[in-house]
């Protein structure tokens, strides 16, 4: 668990309404691209930790028999079956629960993904409680924006985001100290996850960078959605000023852009892979 923080139910407490249009999603292919070094072929069963809306569970799903999504906020579940009846996925499964109750009876699996989830959890306990549900052999993936993209050409006008203007005024709501549920956090994983993943017994298996690079386009609409979603900005936050904090939010966004009309680039998407040892 992140340093001086106590996970509680408020931590996305109205985000999910606000998650899917406000992320920016993983790059294109990043599915294809896991499935292949995973070597994926229609077999096993998938199990993705803190999976929200389904971002990576519903494209990863058709790669598995069984594709299982955990997560405690409801409505993100709710959301994610939601997606996956649109989609006409159905070999997903959703259960309501925190990383640190399983293995909560769901058995065992080839796969297990955290997709920016990992650093909400009892680190240490997780993983070990992960090893313990693989098949021998089986994969541990991190998937994260990579760190260290190549270098990008500033994205074309429209304007790119205020994003520190932005948080600028969320500082000026909810004060100076990042926020996350009732408590506050500052800080990842100390030594990273990688220090996490080798001393719960799991061995590097390779990491991929999946580019993007695309230049999209994003509206006002959008970026107020962005900010609602994140757990430092999730909409209980403001209480009964959030109607305050939405109009001068749209303010700033409007005389950043007065066409309302902003261009981001995609993220280069990380994906390290780490394997359970075959035998004991």
């Amino acid at each position: 668990m992140p340093e001086g923080w106590q996970w509680d139910r408020t931590l996305f407490a109205g985000s999910a309404a606000h998650y899917v249009r406000g992320r920016l999603p993983y790059a294109p292919g990043f599915a294809e691209a896991l499935a292949g070094a995973l070597g994926a072929d229609g077999r096993g069963r998938l199990l993705d930790v803190g999976c929200g809306p389904g971002v990576v569970l519903l494209p990863m799903a058709r790669f598995f028999d069984e594709a299982v999504g955990v997560d405690p906020d409801e409505d993100m579940l709710a959301d994610a079956a939601r997606r996956a009846a649109r989609r006409g996925v159905g070999n997903v499964r959703l259960v309501a629960a925190r990383a640190e109750e399983l293995p909560a009876g769901l058995g065992k699996f080839r796969a297990v993904v955290f997709a920016q989830s990992f650093h909400w959890t009892d680190r240490e306990r997780v993983a070990a409680l992960v090893r313990g549900m693989l098949e021998p052999g089986g994969a541990l993936v991190h998937i994260s924006e990579a760190q260290d993209p190549p270098a990008e050409p500033a994205p074309p006008t429209p304007p790119a985001p205020p994003f520190e203007n932005m948080a600028a005024l969320v500082r000026r709501y909810l004060g100076p100290v990042r926020r996350a549920g009732r408590g506050t956090l500052a800080g990842g994983t100390p030594g990273g996850e990688s220090r996490v993943f080798a001393g719960a017994g799991f061995e590097h298996a390779g990491r991929l960078v999946v580019p993007a690079g695309a230049t999209v386009e994003r509206t006002v609409d959008d970026l107020v959605a962005w900010t609602f979603s994140r757990s430092a900005s999730a909409p209980h936050l403001f209480g009964d000023r959030q109607a305050d904090f939405e109009r001068d939010l749209r303010a700033l966004l409007s005389r950043a852009a007065p066409d309302g009309r902003f261009a981001e680039r995609l993220p280069a998407t990380e994906i390290v892979i780490w394997r359970k040892p075959p035998t004991p």
